[in-house]
Parts: structure tokens; C-alpha cells; sequence
């Protein structure tokens, strides 16, 4: 067994520390983060500064609000992510004229990078050798269980303005299968383009995986609990979701008042018929699990708590108060999935109104929970998120994608508030402005097996810089650094946190 090999297999068996963060937030000048070499940098920085895990959100296509937990598919890779230099490189898309179709200022980001895929996906019909061929009709005919409904829904999402499924017409909605036939046929050129868009994301991930892991670095994904309403998933499977019988939702997923919001969150996402998911052995939940762990070495199952009870709140209302919990069968799907996989490499995200069923459930499974030390500072000793109150099967974090930045938190907090941080950190009046580093330190010193840091952090940053304001919808996942805003010394200060709290 290689190093790499032993690191993936026990994730939790030693101390370790990471880094939290998105690959669309690295940088690049083709207007997003990518899977290219400037991912294979972070993998260098996170190997320099001793942090053996890189955490990121989910990896799927996304809406055009590009939030990662709203996907057009659970099992297919986001094309927004593939490296376009790589391309370059292989041939098949020429520098020049990359540059002039990206400079078509008119379009979006999104728009000008599809440009790209597509002009890439020409010159591989010109170029490509034999091997090259051979590998992509391999590719799709592995994947063809997801793959073929994917394309074809991404065609024809494309052919109706970007409506989702329940604004075609009857036939396609339906899917009724001479309708299907005639899409696939007239559609084809543009379905052999996802199919190509596929099979470049999950080669230049797997590349990606390789080189972390034979650096000593763990990818650590997100498995969102719900999915989108408009994806593939619910066009294909329309029976595991509660639908009425045109389609539309009856009720729909969030979470109660809380920390976040007053009024709570009206996510939107269709429930799921736990019973006929069951009644089919729990094969969904399977497939997408097995996709998961190829993907990554570790997961964060979102919104755990989702699978003791859900939020059910009536798809008229327009928030989530007048919401109720639903039981769910988590107990017998974590059953399902451990007799199936063996191993189950999961963190819960156990935040929020938890109860002790939750926590049983957790428990029951051996995955560790989270501990958000921006939550730790409010009432007394006994506040769970408190460092002290910590215990080694936890993963803690200063703070997660959903929080502001540290230096942000830290800076909107009252006087009083601010000095009983200060006060159990044991910083004087002056070390103020060292922060986020102190909560950093606190992270590292955590009993936790793992202590997580979004990159904000690390370079210091302020609100500004924050990646998502939970409940609201506009202006978010749009962060991105370059490596001239990161500290020199960052890596080795992390080192050294690394070393003095045995997380190397």
C-alpha cells in the first residue's frame, strides 16, 4: 500500500488540518477557477503549509446563480471548472482564437467559457488521434446510466430558452419515449458536445485527485441532502419526489427560524417519497454515493439533519415559518449505505436546532460532527461550539461558506461580545488586529480531529470577500483570489500551527 493510498483509506485516524475552499475561487484569466495548474499550485501551497486536506463545495453543474448547492445534476461534473489552457495544450483549442471568442464582452463569463468547450470540441473532431477517440466513446458508454439522460436534458433545456422541464411541452415533460427518440436525433450534435464537456471535467479532476493524493492531500467534497427542482434528477425520476401530478411541488425543503434567519429558509428543493425510494432498495441514494467517493476521499453529507426529519413547508408559502418536521428513514438509508459500501468516509453538518435523534443518528454511523467556533462566543461555558467543550470525533472550522469572513465576523460583533472573545482567547487590547489568526490558532489547538480554514481566512480578509450570504439570492459565489493577496508568510505560519498542535 503507497502513502497516498494509506492517507485515503484512514482519513481520521490521525490530527490534520485543511483548507476550505472553492475550486471557482482560484485564479485564472479565463474568468473562473479552474481544474488546471493553478489548482495544482493550491495542492502545492496546502502541501507546503502542512494541511493534508482541501475542502471544496459541491462540484455539479449549476444554475445561472451559480450556487453549487442548486445543480442540474447530482452525478455530472460542472464544465465551468475544466482548464482551457489544458486544452490549448492538447491541440485542440488555438490560443488565438480562444483569446478573440473570449473577448466577446457582450456575454457573461458562463456564455464566453461555453464558447471555449465548444470551439475545443470542433478542433477535437478535426485533431484528435484514434486513442484520443477511443477514450471518449469509452467514456460514455461507462457513464451512460447518468450521462445519456443528462445530455439529452441539457439539450433540451438549451432548445427551450433554459426553461426547466415542467414548461416543455407535454411529450418532453413527460417523457414520453417517441418524443425522447426524436430529441436524441435532433438534437445529437449538441448532446455529443456535453458528452465531450463530461468527459474533459472528470479527466482533469481524477488528474487533480491524483496529484493530491500523492502529495499527501485529501479532496474533501459536499453532498448537498436536496436537490434542484429543475435537473435531471426529478425530470427522470419524478416518483421519489413528492410532485403533484402535472409536476409541480407540493411542498418544499428549508430549515425553521435560526441563526441565519429570522423568517428561516425557503431553499425550495422538492421533498423526497422516502417510501418508494426505500421500496427500491435505496438504489438512488447508492448510485449517487458511489459517485461521491470516486470523486473524493472524505464527504460532508449537508444538512444531516435532514435525514432524522425534513422541513416541509407547502410550496405556496414564500417562507419557511410555517414549515413542519416530517420523519425520515435515516436510520435504515446509513444502513443501507454501510452494508453496500462498507467504509462510509462522512462528515455530518450537524448545525442548528439538533436533536438527540440526530445526534443518535450521527452517533450511531461513527461521523463526526461540526463545531463552528463563530457560534462559540454567545452565552456561557457551556456552549458546544466552545473549543473546550470539543471533542476529538468533530471537525472544526472558524468558520464555513455560509459565515462571514473571520476578520468580518469579528469586525461587526458589539463591544461586549468582541471583548469575551478577546477575553478567552487571552489576547490583549493591541492583538486585535492580528485577528483571524487567534481563532485560527484556537482551530488547531481544538481536540478535533480535523480543523478546517476557509481561505479568507488565511489571507486575512474581510466581508468584502465572502463567499455567500445564506437567504439571500443575488451576488454570491462569485469570489476569487490571486496569489498576489496571499500573505508571504502564510504557508508558514500554517506550518508551524500545523506542527505545534500535531496536525502534520
Amino acid at each position: 500500500m503507497t502513502g497516498a493510498q494509506a492517507v485515503v483509506q484512514e482519513p481520521f485516524a490521525r490530527r490534520r488540518a485543511g483548507i476550505l475552499l472553492h475550486p471557482t475561487s482560484l485564479p485564472g484569466r479565463w474568468g473562473s477557477g479552474e481544474l488546471g495548474h493553478e489548482a495544482r499550485a493550491f495542492v502545492d501551497f496546502l502541501a507546503a503549509a502542512g494541511q493534508t486536506v482541501w475542502q471544496t463545495l459541491p462540484l455539479g453543474p449549476t444554475h445561472h446563480d451559480g450556487s453549487p448547492y442548486q445543480c442540474l445534476s447530482v452525478q455530472a461534473g460542472n464544465p465551468q471548472l475544466i482548464a482551457i489552457d489544458e486544452l490549448i495544450a492538447r491541440g485542440w483549442l488555438e490560443e488565438g482564437r480562444a483569446q478573440v471568442l473570449f473577448a466577446h464582452t457582450a456575454q457573461g463569463v458562463v456564455q464566453r467559457r461555453f464558447r471555449l468547450l465548444a470551439a475545443a470540441y470542433e478542433g477535437f473532431r478535426e485533431r484528435a488521434d484514434d486513442q484520443e477517440r477511443a477514450a471518449l466513446a469509452a467514456f460514455v458508454e461507462r457513464e451512460a446510466h447518468w450521462l445519456e439522460d443528462f445530455a439529452l436534458y441539457q439539450a433540451l433545456r438549451r432548445e427551450h430558452g433554459g426553461r426547466d422541464w415542467s414548461q416543455w411541452p407535454p411529450p418532453l415533460r413527460d417523457r414520453e419515449p417517441e418524443a425522447l427518440a426524436q430529441a436524441r436525433r435532433r438534437l445529437a450534435p449538441f448532446i455529443a458536445q456535453i458528452h465531450f464537456e463530461q468527459y474533459l471535467f472528470f479527466n482533469q479532476w481524477q488528474a487533480l485527485k491524483r496529484y493530491a493524493n500523492e502529495r499527501g492531500v485529501l479532496l474533501f467534497g459536499d453532498l448537498p441532502i436536496f436537490v434542484a427542482y429543475d435537473s435531471v434528477d426529478v425530470w427522470t425520476q419524478r416518483h421519489f419526489f413528492k410532485l403533484d401530478e402535472q409536476g409541480r411541488p407540493q411542498v418544499v425543503a428549508g430549515v425553521p427560524p435560526d441563526y441565519f434567519s429570522a423568517t428561516g429558509q425557503r431553499w425550495g428543493n422538492p421533498l423526497y417519497r422516502w417510501e418508494a425510494m426505500e421500496a427500491d432498495g435505496f438504489s438512488w441514494w447508492r448510485q449517487r454515493v458511489a459517485m461521491q467517493l470516486r470523486l473524493f476521499d472524505l464527504v460532508r453529507i449537508d444538512h444531516f439533519r435532514g435525514f432524522e426529519a425534513s422541513w416541509e413547508i407547502p410550496a405556496g408559502e414564500r417562507t419557511a415559518v410555517h414549515g413542519h418536521w416530517v420523519p425520515v428513514p435515516g436510520e435504515r438509508l446509513f444502513a443501507a449505505l454501510r452494508e453496500h459500501f462498507g467504509r462510509l468516509p462522512f462528515v455530518a453538518e450537524d448545525l442548528g436546532v439538533i436533536t438527540p435523534e440526530v445526534t443518535a443518528l450521527r452517533e450511531r454511523y461513527g461521523l463526526p460532527g461540526m463545531r463552528i467556533l463563530q457560534f462559540a462566543f454567545e452565552g456561557g461555558g457551556d456552549n458546544p461550539y466552545l473549543p473546550h467543550n470539543h471533542e476529538r470525533h468533530t471537525v472544526v472550522y472558524t468558520g464555513t461558506h455560509d459565515n462571514d469572513t473571520t476578520l468580518g465576523w469579528f469586525q461587526h460583533l458589539d463591544d461586549a461580545l468582541r471583548r469575551r472573545v478577546m477575553d478567552y482567547l487571552g489576547l490583549e487590547a493591541e492583538q486585535a488586529r492580528d485577528m483571524p489568526w487567534p481563532l485560527i490558532r484556537a482551530a488547531q489547538a481544538s481536540v478535533a480531529v480535523l480543523a478546517m480554514v476557509p481561505m479568507q481566512d488565511v489571507m486575512g480578509l474581510d466581508s468584502r470577500h465572502r463567499l455567500n450570504v445564506p437567504g439571500i439570492a443575488s451576488g454570491n459565489w462569485r469570489w476569487r483570489f490571486q496569489w498576489e493577496q496571499v500573505p508571504a508568510d502564510a504557508a508558514a505560519r500554517l506550518h508551524h500551527l500545523a506542527e505545534l498542535y500535531g496536525r502534520l
